[in-house]
């Protein structure tokens, strides 16, 4: 049977050392074990990444972490507060970006954020406010009166971004955020969090984007089959090579090419 996660609720929310801290989470689908004991650390004021090969667990982990998917067993602290046994106080200091993002439609990017701000219980001439700020930073002011339904793949992952920072949380949790933006506006949306962390925010983000993560992370994370390998300051995990090479290292130890001779002789 699995173990139900715990229940401790700290007595602050006051910023702490770690404003992020995972220890033991798991989530089983049938046999198959997405998340396995994972143990997780993220100083607070960072930009973090959990890297890992496609189905290494990392969605499933993120999910658990901003409360959207229960685990099956362990215990995720945001800023001090167990995400499980106090998840609205400890949700009122995160902003998501998932990877599935389920947008509403048939609003226009204004409406959206407006109602992202509302619901996040922030007054009306605040949210106004806001949603020109982020719209001009990210670059989405000339977009903001169509319909999320009229967005391509990156205008939706920015006003998804904007939505989660609307209310200006502590932790940050970005699933493949740039997947799909254009160089341009990615390096745009990078000035933005970087701003944010330099102001003592903290991002935690899951890429595939080795060289991007070396260049504007100060943390890294590796996952594979559901538990972290590595994890430390990006020089520390990369020791002596690349982050590329340390990544393959750990993810793939045998040779991918191994048993594919036929492919050096060709059908014609």
């Amino acid at each position: 049977m699995a173990a139900t996660p715990a229940t401790k609720t700290a007595t602050s929310a006051e910023p702490t050392e770690d404003v992020l801290v995972v220890r033991g989470l798991t989530r089983h689908y049938g046999g198959t074990h997405a998340v396995d004991n994972l143990d997780l650390r993220v100083p607070t004021g960072t930009f973090s990444a959990i890297v890992g090969p496609n189905g290494a667990g990392k969605t499933t982990a993120l999910s658990m972490i901003t409360g959207l998917l229960r685990p099956d067993a362990g215990e995720i602290l945001v800023n001090g507060v167990d995400v499980w046994a106090d998840p609205d106080r400890a949700k009122r200091t995160i902003g998501a970006l998932p990877d599935r993002m389920r947008l509403f439609e048939r609003l226009t990017g204004a409406q959206f954020l407006h109602y992202s701000g509302t619901l996040r219980g922030l007054s009306a001439a605040t949210v106004r406010t806001r949603i020109a700020d982020l719209a001009a930073a990210i670059g989405l002011t000339e977009a903001l009166g169509r319909l999320v339904s009229d967005y391509s793949v990156g205008m939706r992952k920015k006003v998804a971004l904007a939505a989660a920072l609307i209310h200006s949380p502590r932790l940050l949790v970005l699933d493949e955020p740039f997947e799909s933006v254009d160089p341009v506006s990615v390096d745009r949306l990078l000035t933005l969090l970087r701003n944010y962390v330099d102001h003592g925010g903290t991002v935690v983000l899951s890429s595939h984007g080795m060289e991007l993560i070396e260049r504007v992370c100060d943390h890294v994370s590796i996952i594979v089959s559901g538990t972290v390998l590595a994890q430390g300051t990006v020089a520390e995990v990369r020791g002596n090579g690349t982050l590329a090479e340390k990544f393959a290292e750990l993810s793939s130890p045998t040779d991918p090419a191994e048993g594919l001779e036929w492919l050096h002789s060709f059908s014609d």
